[in-house]
């Protein structure tokens, strides 16, 4: 059966390559991939999937089933496809959404042999605002069985863990007063941002070696002889895990209040973007996925372990139904994501082969989880004891 799904995956090759090269050459920026959204929910629409567009009120997301008629596993795939800013598809989100839907109707084929359900998710906005945040907050993932995407990268990797990530945003709010006439007058706001920025220097001393702290200042005043009233600071905060993410959030808070205190500002705290939770990778399904990628010609050694380092929104859906988030090689130089040559990697021939066989290998998968009930149960009894 797996042959039959890996046949009709490669009868619509040239489908695939059309849309993953038409959603590379026209780069939408989160929230704004009507483009993307369309031309992937209406290639599920051909194969009979029921299609839902604007998902939980996110105008460029959707939701499409196929549902078999008898009892089974519920399968998720996520499709991603927004754009980075200036820079087009450098993370290869050309990849990411065309993949997912080529799993899911490859195994359509098969399913009315064996049963279940198959969701695919159209996911808006990963680089900036985690769609996935809104949806799983939205529980429409809860009924999933197991959750799966498949991240393009340099070369094979298995899926492993992410960091846990808060966007924080400090705003001072001080006096204005002329900077050389009268600055005794004046309640600078942008001390308190400096302020800040030393504070969290010294606590990295006392943080566990996972932790990222990183920040900007979109705004510090507007003339070098005024007194700044209004400054801005905004960080990202990481950790491996978001239950001390938790307890380090409340540190960095501190520290921005005491810089207020310090120089008399009034502070107002916000979050600038949407929380992502630690990815909590289903060893159980990645191993099945890693299986699948060895039975389609890839060499054990070639496979390599994850290392965390940045955030993702899929982090938020591990945490409510089995999910993976493995890599696929898709060129031969170390190019990292969110360069030029990730993004001209991404639009590649090279580039189009490792979309085939990350779908594939997702197919497979979710064949497996479908037609074997004991890797299914171990899956959930690992998912369970995880939580």
């Amino acid at each position: 059966m797996k042959h039959k799904i890996i046949e009709e995956i490669e009868q619509l090759r040239k489908e695939f390559y059309k849309i993953s090269q038409y959603i590379g050459q026209n780069p939408e920026l989160g929230h704004e991939e009507f483009k993307a959204s369309k031309i992937l929910s209406d290639e599920l629409k051909k194969h009979n999937f029921q299609v839902e567009l604007g998902t939980v009120g996110l105008a460029t997301a959707f939701e499409a089933v196929f549902d078999s008629g008898s009892p089974g596993p519920s399968i998720g795939f996520m499709a991603e496809y927004d754009a980075l800013p200036e820079i087009g598809h450098a993370c290869g989100h050309n990849l990411i959404g065309t993949m997912a839907i080529a799993a899911a109707i490859g195994l359509s084929k098969a399913l009315k042999e064996v049963g279940g359900k198959i969701y695919v998710y159209g996911t808006p906005a990963e680089e900036t605002h985690g769609g996935k945040v809104t949806m799983a907050e939205a529980r429409i993932f809860d009924h999933l069985d197991v959750a799966m995407m498949v991240h393009p990268l340099y070369r094979h990797e298995k899926s492993g863990s992410s960091l846990a990530m808060d966007a924080i945003q400090f705003e001072f709010f001080g006096k204005p007063a002329h900077a050389a006439a009268a600055p005794h007058e004046g309640i600078n706001a942008l001390d308190a941002i400096i302020q800040t920025f030393n504070s969290i220097n010294a606590l990295r001393q006392h943080v566990t070696p996972d932790v990222r702290i990183h920040g900007i200042i979109p705004e510090g005043g507007k003339a070098a002889n005024i007194v700044p009233d209004y400054a801005v600071a905004q960080f990202y905060v990481r950790a491996q895990h978001r239950s001390y993410l938790n307890e380090l959030l409340e540190k960095v808070k501190r520290c921005a209040e005491g810089a207020a205190l310090a120089t008399g500002t009034r502070l107002e705290t916000s979050f600038y973007e949407l929380s992502y939770d630690d990815l909590n990778t289903n060893e159980a399904l990645s191993q099945a996925f890693t299986d699948n990628l060895i039975q389609l010609g890839i060499k054990e050694e070639e496979i390599h372990s994850k290392e965390s380092g940045g955030s993702l929104d899929m982090g938020n859906v591990s945490h409510v139904v089995p999910s993976i988030h493995p890599y696929v090689k898709i060129c031969d130089q170390p190019h990292a994501c969110h360069t030029n040559e990730f993004r001209e990697a991404a639009l590649s021939d090279q580039g189009f082969e490792g979309l085939m066989l990350g779908a594939k290998s997702m197919a497979n998968t979710a064949f497996d989880v479908i037609t074997n009930p004991d890797l299914l149960a171990t899956i959930k009894e690992e998912f369970i004891a995880s939580k």
